[in-house]
């Protein structure tokens, strides 16, 4: 089985599903394609197996096609019954599924921002915009210092997964933004869980 992924090595959403495939121990079986993903403007050849045009997309060997990174990494996750990623009953299930969507959140928000000042003309640019932005990402750094810190504590699993890679794509994107001293627990959570083989083999770059 391999799996083929348009891939960016800047998103966090692409290093979603690379994670958990080496978390699963299938990092050999992603096969990475090149795209040319754009927010303003679509990849064509992404958008013949994906209307958004977005990354990450998905092939299976039987040419199916498979969106967005939830989807991903549920289907890298049922293909070895080896360190399952998503508890498959009760409370741990829905707590990790959870995790994930805050992590998505999270990213969403933190690329808004980003795609406001970098990619936005300048006689465009909103303030309040972007900081409105930047509140959702504070805000859910605040929540997962209250809440979540037991959960994340627990094996790995998805949820764990989707903040290391927003937290990663904070420290990537947002160097100047100090998330760590108002949330320390989380910081010391995720200095552990970056030096993961999973999370070094999967550095962004770009």
């Amino acid at each position: 089985m391999t799996l083929r992924v348009f891939h960016s090595p800047a998103s966090p959403f692409v290093r979603k599903v690379l994670v958990c495939a080496h978390e699963k121990g299938l990092e050999q079986q992603i096969e990475k394609l090149p795209s040319q993903a754009w927010p303003v403007k679509r990849d064509p050849v992404i958008v013949k197996e994906n209307p958004s045009g977005q990354v990450p997309t998905g092939l299976t060997d039987d040419d199916d096609p498979l969106y967005d990174s939830r989807v991903l990494c549920a289907y890298v996750d049922s293909l070895s019954a080896e360190t399952p990623l998503l508890p498959s009953e009760g409370r741990d299930r829905f707590a990790a599924m959870t995790l994930e969507a805050l992590g998505d959140t999270l990213l969403g928000a933190a690329l808004l921002c980003r795609y406001e000042s970098v990619l936005r003309p300048s006689e465009f640019y909103w303030d309040l915009w972007h900081d409105s932005q930047m509140e959702k990402v504070n805000s859910a750094l605040d929540d997962l210092e209250a809440r979540w810190l037991d959960t994340l504590s627990a094996p790995v699993s998805i949820g764990s997964i989707t903040i290391g890679c927003a937290l990663g794509y904070l420290d990537f994107r947002f160097a100047d933004k100090d998330w760590r001293s108002g949330h320390p627990q989380l910081a010391d959570w995720y200095a552990g869980f970056a030096e993961r083989p999973s999370m070094v083999a999967t550095q962004p770059v770009g």
